[in-house]
């Protein structure tokens, strides 16, 4: 179900939820944010995080497809129509530390389980806060499971069309007075065929995919204000996406380590590591043959926060802190000719920077809240290289590129009126920046029959914009929420075409998005609905080499986009829900040539309780076997998830 509340915002403010983070300011509901509880999370039809915020309306990934069959350099997530990019323009948060990949800016969804989170509340638009540098399309904050929601042990087995598996398990035992908890998933499928019918060759390949990943998480309370947080996730996932031979790997090591205080001088601190690896081979879509090995891109990510409250009354919630994040990264791949010798070795990558300074201060005064916050981020893109050698050893290229550094400024400000207790308006401005990625910077990529080239001279995106919002409670398990939007993101970095077959990643002059988004939910009984729809209209503003593209709307981005869940959940017995979703037409390339079709979705679930500890789920993702296009390049398509069935079991004690 979403909210407009937060997760932590659940708990009466003098209870201390053990794992939780610092409370919420009061005036976070002055932007619009929403919240996906955790029921929801773990109710969906796929199982997987990703499809669940798409019940947020304007969520997107770059492709429609989710992490079971997407190239995982291509698990970027924006909002409000801001322009498809493989990258994240929404920064994406686990118990406050940034998930993205330090070299591409994926989100490694894969690693992800459902049922370890308490919540999630994403907010559309940018900001500042801590980590604000890459929040230009939205926030995404995901907050773990405390110890009252997870049962000592718990556990799902499913099995699903295409010889499809899932296996989940976790322990989550007291220890003293905190919690260890340590969990697993396994998952496997033979894939469906994304590939259309009337496309398909010899060396077409179901989309099969395995992956695993483990995670540890501990909590130990320090004295009766003080508690440490310790994280833990390795994860592995191999692909196979659309031919033989052309498989995809990801991997991850990550850690972390969070202290909260809750007295009178709050603190949050935390700090952590990352180091994430990628392979990707391509094969040519007319020799069908391995073109291009890129066969090694690791990457290490490395950040940390400090955030103190100082105690300046109690109609003050002033919050100051500094951040940084640190990320470099290599490409090593491999060309080759249809004989199979070696053409090239290409070497590539760089380091960059962020670090930052933040105050900002929540004043109510009475039924009004008013809040407002500053950053200055200090930003470095160095040790920038590209290195290729002919087949024989001979160096084709050898480039060192220019240090580059700046400073950033960056505010956000909010108002939240309680015109009564069924009404309340807000408004608020905002402006951010993103770095380009490091993937953006240096590394070419090819998806047949495009090639895309990087560009080591990309600047920041800059995002301006302005909201305003009115969210209703007529009565109680009603509410409604209705936002209107204006987004200008300046510079932004855009696929654009500069011959045949051959695009280059490339700054132009301002992506214009605005629109109206709806968020609505009613709960009478066992009875629930709850929906949302965005409507965008997103524009290119472009001049000089990339003038032909002015006024066109940025590619990946649809109109329309609608998401509902209705729900039958008694307290005891069977329960059923179904989710509807529809996206609108959009194209994949920039100059509007590539159509990808509207597509509406239908999901549903069963559960059938069965004594305490079990219950039987039967799952069922595109019921009625709509067909999506994920991708279209000239002509040559790919689909996404067709009908696909589960059934499974669910154990917790």
């Amino acid at each position: 179900m979403a909210q407009t509340v937060s997760p932590d915002a659940s708990e009466p403010p003098d209870i201390v939820v053990l794992g939780s983070g610092l409370p919420l300011p009061p005036g976070t509901p002055a932007y619009g944010s929403m919240v996906i509880d955790r029921a929801r999370l773990s109710g969906d039809a796929s199982g997987r995080v990703e499809d669940v915020l798409a019940d947020v309306a304007g969520l997107q990934q770059f492709r429609r497809s989710d992490s079971r069959s997407a190239n995982p350099s291509a698990q970027g997530v924006t909002l409000r129509a801001l322009g498809g990019n493989a990258s994240s323009r929404a920064l994406v948060l686990l118990d406050g530390i940034p998930l993205a990949d330090p070299f591409f800016g994926y989100i490694p969804f894969n690693a992800l389980v459902a049922d370890r989170f308490s919540g999630v509340r994403i907010t559309r638009g940018g900001g500042a806060g801590a980590f604000g540098a890459g929040a230009v399309a939205g926030t995404i904050e995901l907050a773990s499971a405390t110890r009252a929601e997870l049962p000592l042990l718990s556990g799902s087995a499913f099995s699903g069309s295409y010889d499809s598996q899932n296996v989940t398990a976790s322990l989550t035992p007291d220890l003293g007075s905190g919690f260890v908890s340590v969990s697993g998933k396994w998952e496997r499928s033979d894939g469906y065929r994304t590939t259309p019918e009337s496309q398909r060759t010899i060396a077409d390949s179901r989309a099969r995919f395995e992956d695993w990943s483990g995670g540890i998480r501990a909590v130990a309370p320090i004295d009766a204000e003080t508690e440490i947080q310790a994280r833990g996730l390795v994860f592995r996932d191999n692909r196979t996406l659309r031919f033989k031979g052309a498989d995809s790997s990801s991997e991850g090591q990550d850690a972390s380590i969070r202290l909260v205080h809750r007295g009178d001088w709050a603190v949050d601190a935390l700090a952590y590591i990352q180091a994430r690896n990628f392979t990707n081979k391509v094969i040519s879509s007319t020799s069908f043959k391995l073109t291009l090995d890129q066969r090694n891109t690791p990457s290490t990510g490395i950040g940390g926060k400090i955030e103190l409250r100082p105690p300046v009354g109690g109609d003050h919630v002033l919050r100051i802190g500094v951040d940084t994040r640190l990320a470099d990264g290599a490409l090593f791949e491999d060309a080759y000719n249809a004989s199979g010798a070696v053409t090239a070795r290409r070497n590539a990558g760089g380091n960059s920077s962020t670090i930052g300074a933040f105050i900002e201060d929540d004043w109510t005064i009475g039924n009004l809240v008013l809040t407002g916050g500053v950053r200055g981020d200090r930003w470095t893109i160095t040790n920038g290289f590209f290195r290729e050698l002919s087949g024989t050893g001979a160096i084709n290229s050898d480039k060192r590129f220019a240090d580059r550094e700046g400073f950033e400024a960056t505010g956000r400000v909010g108002a939240l009126f309680h015109a009564s207790s069924a009404i309340a308006l807000r408004a608020a401005g905002y402006t951010g920046f993103r770095l380009p990625t490091l993937n953006e910077l240096y590394r070419p990529f090819t998806v047949f029959p495009i090639t895309t080239l990087a560009n080591e001279n990309l600047g920041l995106e800059k995002l301006k914009g302005v909201e305003g919002g009115v969210d209703l409670t007529p009565a109680p398990g009603i509410s409604l929420g209705v936002t209107a939007f204006y987004n200008r993101l300046e510079n932004a970095i855009a696929n654009v075409t500069i011959g045949t077959n051959l695009r280059q990643r490339r700054n132009v002059d301002a992506i214009v998005a605005k629109g109206v988004e709806v968020t609505g939910g009613i709960c009478r009984g066992a009875v629930s609905l709850d929906g949302s729809y965005a409507f965008s209209d997103s524009h290119v503003r472009a001049s000089g080499s990339s003038a032909g593209l002015n006024g066109f709307i940025p590619a990946q981005s649809p109109r329309h986009a609608a998401s509902a869940t209705l729900a039958w959940e008694p307290k005891a017995g069977p329960s059923l829900s179904t989710t509807l979703r529809y996206v609108g037409k959009q194209y994949e390339d920039d100059l509007q040539t590539d159509v990808l079709r509207d597509a509406l979705t239908v999901d549903a679930v069963a559960r059938l309780p069965i004594g305490r500890h079990f219950t039987v789920i039967a799952r069922a993702e595109n019921l009625f076997d709509e067909t999506i296009v994920t991708r279209n390049q000239g002509g040559s398509m790919d689909l996404g998830t067709p009908r696909t069935l589960w059934i499974g079991v669910k154990f917790s004690s």
